[in-house]
């Protein structure tokens, strides 16, 4: 399959320079081919720049960083699933790290967002991960297993669900998880989601501080089927740096 390449905006940028980014994105992957034929692309701007960003993009999808739990109502500063279609957004991140810690956003929560995510015809990219403690601790499994078990529905197939992986003290921090800790996780996610989903061809993202100079590295460990990059992907030299690290399709 081909290997996500997803950005992850987070909180970044004017109108401007989101839509400057944008149009750099687009013209570098539009100008080389032999991207498309390995990876397909997916940027996630703020809520608030996705309508601007979205004339933009041809071979780029569309994402958004987050959704609300409700279909429509009186949620004075949510934005629901439904909107976030109308707008073009095909992908929309959930369960993010970032919004577990400093939102105390619940896998409960988290699965009905997915609900609604698919129920406007939109794939849910759902973040997992564990903290530097519980790997110590040796807890980083049960944790991964535990936030697959509770944040994602039941009737998940490759075509409405993306699966990261970010450890959590590799996000935004300059480490990166080693080939090994990386090769063992990612088996193990796949092992769970054939256990509950059958064999079908779900993509597991890595996630975590990734660059072009680890990033081939990190494509060449089995079930990587591409990356969830946050701060590279507000450079587009970067982003793109990222995805040319992809040599082949699994």
């Amino acid at each position: 399959m081909k290997k996500l390449i997803a950005g992850n905006w987070k909180m970044n940028g004017s109108l401007a320079s989101a839509m400057e980014l944008a149009r750099a994105v687009e013209a570098s992957v539009a100008s080389e081919p032999g991207l498309l034929s390995r990876c397909d692309f997916l940027v996630c701007p703020p809520f608030v720049h996705v309508g601007g960003v979205k004339p933009v993009l041809t071979h780029v999808s569309l994402g958004a960083q987050d959704c609300s739990v409700f279909t429509n109502g009186a949620y004075t500063g949510d934005v629901s699933a439904d909107m976030l279609a109308d707008m073009g957004c095909t992908h929309v991140i959930l369960g993010h790290s970032e919004r577990r810690q400093h939102f105390g956003e619940t896998d409960g929560a988290i699965r009905q967002k997915a609900e609604k995510v698919w129920q406007a015809g939109m794939t849910a990219l759902i973040c997992v991960g564990e903290t530097e403690a519980q790997r110590e601790e040796g807890q980083e499994a049960h944790i991964v297993a535990e936030q697959m078990k509770h944040a994602i529905p039941d009737g998940a197939t490759s075509r409405n669900v993306v699966v990261a992986y970010e450890p959590v003290w590799a996000i935004g921090t300059g480490k990166t998880a080693t080939p090994d800790d990386i090769r063992t996780m990612h088996a193990f996610i796949k092992d769970q989601l054939s256990a509950r989903f059958g064999d079908q061809p779900i993509r597991i993202l890595y996630g975590g501080s990734v660059k072009p100079s680890n990033a081939g590295d990190i494509f060449n460990i089995p079930h990587v089927h591409g990356a969830l990059i946050g701060g590279a992907s507000l450079k587009s030299s970067d982003f793109i740096g990222i995805a040319k690290e992809v040599k082949e399709l699994d």
